[in-house]
């Protein structure tokens, strides 16, 4: 992706309540699934953060010290705006970097929490990245494009081995957390409305200004018909594929 193509993604998506499928109730049960001790001040990480919707929610939810990590500055400043709006600037603190590049401390963290963002690094590089960084008993919370079934269509499997060539089932990806030091506590895959309603209608129906804050060039009009098609994929074969959220614990 060249550079021209990265700033008008992130123009399409820096005002979006979310940059991936997901969803507050979902977020919840993850956090529940996880047995977050509310009765204590947690350190968490979230990497690759977007504009904050799952820091926000943590924020509000827990007790909780939050360093919210993304290698986009645009995000950020639209996360910091929102934890302002909220209240929450004094829990959340931003940090512009890569997530494959993190200056953590060793076991400095009780939570690592990353939601529809492990794929820019991999997740078995992830998971084994980030394990030092939890204390021993930290939990890990990750969500992880996932095949729902064994099976697929011939089309589907050719674009995911093309564009994401990771993606595997869950029993693959528990393995990889077990061989990394992990204990798994918990899986569920995000239903359909975490895509349709919370992210690709809400992105459906900024296309049009989007279109025409960029002059309806046809570097812009390309990254609409991109997203047009992951979102006609998604609507096509949403039986075979979701984000799976996945809840371990460091051993």
């Amino acid at each position: 992706m060249d550079g021209l193509q990265l700033q008008l993604l992130i123009d399409l998506h820096k005002h979006a309540a979310r940059q991936g499928p997901g969803g507050e109730a979902e977020t919840k049960r993850a956090m529940e699934l996880a047995g977050l001790d509310r009765s204590c001040t947690l350190k968490i990480a979230d990497i690759g953060c977007g504009t904050g919707a799952s820091a926000i929610l943590l924020a509000k939810e827990l007790d909780a010290a939050i360093t919210a990590v993304d290698f986009l500055p645009e995000f950020l400043e639209e996360l910091q705006a929102r934890a302002h709006d909220n209240g929450l600037e004094g829990r959340i603190t931003t940090l512009n970097c890569s997530m494959d590049s993190l200056p953590f401390s060793d076991e400095e963290y009780d939570v690592i929490w990353s939601e529809g963002a492990i794929y820019n690094m991999g997740f078995e590089a992830g998971v084994s990245a980030w394990y030092r960084f939890l204390k021993p008993g930290g939990k890990l919370v990750v969500s992880e494009l996932t095949w729902l079934s064994n099976v697929r269509p011939f089309d589907l499997q050719s674009y995911w081995e093309k564009e994401y060539p990771q993606i595997d089932v869950a029993s693959s990806k528990i393995g990889i957390l077990e061989r990394y030091g992990y204990s798994p506590k918990a899986y569920f895959p995000l239903p359909p409305h975490c895509w349709i309603d919370n992210y690709y209608r809400p992105m459906q129906n900024r296309f049009n200004e989007f279109l025409e804050q960029h002059g309806q060039t046809v570097h812009a009009k390309e990254i609409v018909e991109w997203e047009k098609d992951e979102i006609a994929l998604y609507e096509k074969h949403r039986d075979y594929y979701s984000y799976g959220v996945y809840v371990a614990k460091k051993l």
